[in-house]
Parts: structure tokens; sequence; C-alpha cells
């Protein structure tokens, strides 16, 4: 598969308030975001045409950059326009979307009171993370990154900086062979992959980690509201890694992961079975209805 650099495409992108040619959108080199990490961003799909929860994605970008001190100069309505005037802009129907807000290059130090704030929305074709076959399940490895305490990272914002640990996770995942990385706590519990939430299937019954140090997903939510329609339990808890053995399923939830199988944690193997299944179709059908609903309306 070749890959197309993502400064060198054709489109546009939001910046600012403004639609600018896609090679035209960038930034200054000595940005604050990109030296210190104060970004943060949001993953959202499109399903014909309709960006899915887009109103809530939009309220946890702003959220996320008062997590980090900073106020996103637009209101969750005004990203929202601009969310989907990029869509209209892209010519496509099903598209993932990124809006980013960053520090700008006013002031150089770990104090940056200075900076103005800026924020720009791309989109693009972008299928599921884990591809077309995914539902033969994906391989994760043992990270060994650790997701931090609390109280020494904003953990409950999409902050850039947080996905570094993640990227390194992933990065050895995949020169072991495997597709993603299952991630610990601090206090060795299981807690998500490097982009996604985890459940389990213990005794017909969902279990997932509670978010207390990690993102509580928008799409994690959404699966949650879909299996209790179902009459299916679900558990937040503390979960442990030998836990993991009483599993007769196991799945990955994220805005680019949709809803995943897991095949194989490190030696442990698992299948794809009615549960996950039964999540899997009904998320997809929900996606689609709402943004059907969202046209007629």
């Amino acid at each position: 598969m070749t890959l197309i650099p993502f400064d060198d495409r054709d489109g546009l992108i939001w910046l600012d308030g403004a639609m600018v040619p896609w090679r035209e959108a960038k930034l200054h080199v000595l940005s604050h975001g990109l030296h210190y990490a104060s970004s943060v961003f949001e993953g959202e799909r499109a399903y014909g045409g309709r960006i899915f929860k887009l109103h809530a994605h939009s309220e946890r970008l702003i959220a996320s950059g008062r997590l980090l001190g900073f106020e996103i100069p637009y209101s969750a309505g005004q990203i929202d326009a601009a969310c989907e005037k990029v869509i209209a802009a892209s010519g496509l129907t099903d598209a993932y979307v990124r809006p980013v807000a960053w520090r700008g290059s006013e002031q150089m130090s770990v104090a940056a009171q200075a900076t103005k704030i800026h924020l720009a929305i791309a989109c693009w074709a972008w299928p599921n993370l884990f591809g077309a076959d995914r539902m033969k399940g994906v391989r994760l490895d043992w990270a060994t990154w650790k997701r931090p305490h609390p109280q020494t990272a904003p953990t409950q914002s999409k902050a850039a900086g947080l996905y570094m640990i993640g990227t390194l996770a992933k990065h050895a995942a995949e020169a072991a062979g495997f597709d993603d990385a299952l991630m610990l706590d601090w206090r060795d519990r299981v807690s998500e992959a490097t982009g996604a939430n985890v459940f389990l299937v213990i005794g017909g019954e969902l279990h997932t980690p509670e978010p207390d140090c990690f993102l509580d997903g928008i799409t994690r939510r959404t699966v949650m509201d879909v299996a209790r329609k179902h009459g299916i339990r679900v558990v937040e808890r503390a979960i442990l890694a030998p836990e993991l053995d009483a599993a007769s399923e196991v799945f990955l939830t994220g805005t680019a992961a949709e809803v995943t199988p897991v095949r194989q944690i490190g030696m442990k193997h698992y299948n794809p079975g009615p549960i996950t299944e039964l999540l899997v179709h009904d998320y997809a059908a929900l996606v689609r209805t709402a943004s059907a609903a969202r046209h007629a309306a």
C-alpha cells in the first residue's frame, strides 16, 4: 500500500476560521504545541456525510483544552459547523475528521500565557483502523509502558502528549508482530489499548476498566448503551491482568477502531463470539441510522 504524505494532498483544511488549501495549512516551527505538547485533538467519523456524536466531540475538545489551561476561541456549536463545512468541502461521505487545537508561537518557554490558541480541522478517507478483515480479531501484545496516575497528567483530556507512550507501546508491539498493545496503569490494572478502550465478556456480562486514569471514550459509552438495551449487564471495575483468562470474548472500541474483536493478548487466544458480533453489527447500524435521521431532519 502506497502511503500519501499528509502534507502533500489535495483538498481544504479549516484553519482559524478560514478554509485554506491543504498544502498551505501550516504552523510555525516554534509553536508551543510542538515543543511542550500544549495541544488537544478529537477523532470523529462521518457516516453518510454526517459526523457521529459530533456535538459530544466538540464539547470534549473544549473541555480538553480547559484541562490543559487554555480556552479554545470557538463555541461547541461553531466547531460543529466548521466540522460539517470541512466534510462538505471534501466531497466525502464516509470520512475520519480531526479537529486539533494548540498554543501558538508568541511565547517560547514552559510558561505560555501569551500564546494564541489555534484550531484546525481536516478530514480524509480512513477505513477502520485495523482494516477490512478486522472481524478475524486483532492481536495485542502487553505494553511495558503504563498509563500514569491522574495526578501526574491530565488523563481525562484528549491531550496530544498523552499519546506519546501509546506510540512507543504500539511500535514495540508491531515490531514483535502484533497489531497493537494492551496497557496496564501505574497500579498494574488493565487500562486500555494504545488508542482504544477494552471490553471483556465474562459469564455473559461486559466487564471494562473504570476510566479513572484514561479517556472515557465516546464510542465506549455508546457501546455500553447498546449492550444495556439488549439486557447485557455492563460492569465498570478494576480489572487485573490474570482475569483475562476468564474472558470468553474481548473487543476494542474507539472512533478509529469502531468495535473490533481481539483474538490474542500475549499468549492467550480468544474467538470473536456472539456478544462481540452483536455489538459490531448494532454499532454499525446505529451510526448509519443516526446519519440517515439527521439527513431526514
